[in-house]
């Protein structure tokens, strides 16, 4: 038996505010630089905003390849789009680990 499966957009399940806040800040407590630009492009995707290049200053095709996952976003930069998206970076201490 094969298995099928079916294109995911996390952009289809962030609904609310509340739901792009958590989503953001688990993937920044678990994910690496890629995965926190590909989360910034889900949220973007499901704000739809078509004039986010321009907000943040960058070529529309570069910003994609950055919110993709494929390009490598400058910290200026993830600041710039988690400002033009309506959140602000913050930092936390990191809980230590048991050595």
């Amino acid at each position: 038996m094969t298995l099928k499966t079916l294109p995911y957009d996390p952009a289809d399940f962030l609904d609310s505010e509340a739901a792009m806040e958590e989503y953001l800040r688990a993937t920044c407590e678990d994910g690496d630089a890629r995965e926190i630009s590909r989360a910034l492009g889900a949220v973007a995707g499901a704000r739809g905003l078509t004039d986010l290049p321009s907000r943040v200053g960058l070529d529309p095709a570069a910003l994609r390849n950055a919110l993709n996952g494929d390009g490598d976003l400058e910290f200026a930069t993830v600041a710039k789009i988690a400002e033009a998206l309506g959140f602000r970076l913050s930092f936390a201490l990191a809980a230590k680990s048991a050595a």
